[in-house]
């Protein structure tokens, strides 16, 4: 009889955020993955907000995991920075912070970046770093401990866009939310010498989580002091009007629950493989570019950059099916 292999070992690395809370609860209750901490940083909300949410939601999920607070803005710090507070509401969770019932664990003593250097040098080759916010904690890692890139299995990243399908950026014509929101971190993270995967809009906006497949999460999610699926439900409420009020679709993206189902069935995404860099001034600042090309020895941006690994189609039955089961899992 085969064993079953061991979950995977993941820090993940957020700004929570609604879409942030989908997808923890699925890392938190699929057996594949192995929560081993939560890192906050700005983004959907300030990161005393965000770092806030991550503490209410690891007691809501019932992780007993360290919370470590990071970045309040990003590596330029007179970078221009906008909160997505008209996305997920003032609380980050669709005003529904406050349903949430349950003693908050204490935040973590070292910043998060810290953290993450200590939890993946304790761990060589085993830590999945899963970032679905904007990549400052990761760049200040590899600022602090450039060593670190040989030590994690992989970096798994929400963000960017490729124009795949003419999924292009949602901040600007060319740029992702979390991408903008720290371009310089984001081309230091994809040219480091770790491997990365990345799960943009190009997919996520294949996915559609409706109206009636999120209704139907009522009732469904055992969470401490509140069912997970009501909580979840009334939290999208807020994100559902808004992306019914931009791009007229009757639901929600499934942006940062993809990066988590491709750490649980990458089979379910086609990938493309090439050097990635971000755009970090003018019109185009945030644009993610990938060089797929056969490589014809001339010198460009993207010499010497390792190729990583890009997103360009998903089978979004799958994302869903994933999703959904985690419910009747918990």
């Amino acid at each position: 009889m085969m064993k079953k292999p061991a979950p995977m070992p993941v820090i993940f690395d957020t700004d929570p955020g609604i879409d942030d809370a989908m997808a923890l609860y699925l890392l938190a209750h699929h057996p594949a993955l192995e929560l081993r901490a939560i890192t906050t940083v700005f983004g959907n909300a300030g990161v005393d907000v965000t770092s806030r949410n991550g503490q209410l939601l690891a007691a809501l999920f019932d992780q007993q995991v360290p919370v470590a607070k990071g970045a309040a803005g990003p590596l330029h710090v007179d970078a221009e920075r906008e909160f997505s507070v008209h996305v997920h509401g003032d609380d980050g969770l669709g005003g529904m912070a406050a349903m949430i019932d349950a003693e908050v664990p204490a935040l973590d003593a070292r910043p998060a970046s810290q953290l993450i250097c200590d939890m993946v040098n304790a761990e060589p080759g085993a830590i999945t770093l899963i970032a679905v916010g904007p990549l400052t904690n990761l760049a200040l890692a590899l600022r602090h401990d450039p060593g670190i890139a040989a030590k994690v299995h992989r970096v798994i990243v929400m963000g960017g866009a490729f124009g795949t399908q003419a999924r292009c950026g949602n901040v600007t014509p060319v740029a992702e939310a979390n991408i903008i929101n720290d371009p310089e971190a984001a081309d230091l993270v994809f040219s480091a010498d770790w491997p990365v995967v990345i799960v943009g809009l190009d997919v996520t906006h294949e996915t559609v989580m409706t109206e009636s497949y999120l209704s139907n999460l009522q009732g469904r999610g055992a969470g401490v002091g509140v069912c997970v699926g009501d909580f979840l439900w009334q939290a999208t409420r807020h994100y559902q009007d808004f992306y019914q009020s931009v791009d007229g679709i009757n639901g929600v993206y499934a942006h940062d629950a993809s990066a988590i189902v491709y750490a649980i069935e990458p089979a379910a995404f086609t990938l493309r493989a090439g050097p990635v860099r971000v755009v970090t001034e003018g019109i185009a600042r945030g644009q993610t570019i990938q060089d797929f090309r056969k490589p014809s020895g001339a010198v460009t941006p993207w010499s010497g950059c390792p190729a990583q690994q890009v997103c360009i189609a998903v089978r979004p039955e799958r994302v869903l099916a994933i999703f959904d089961q985690a419910f009747d899992a918990s």
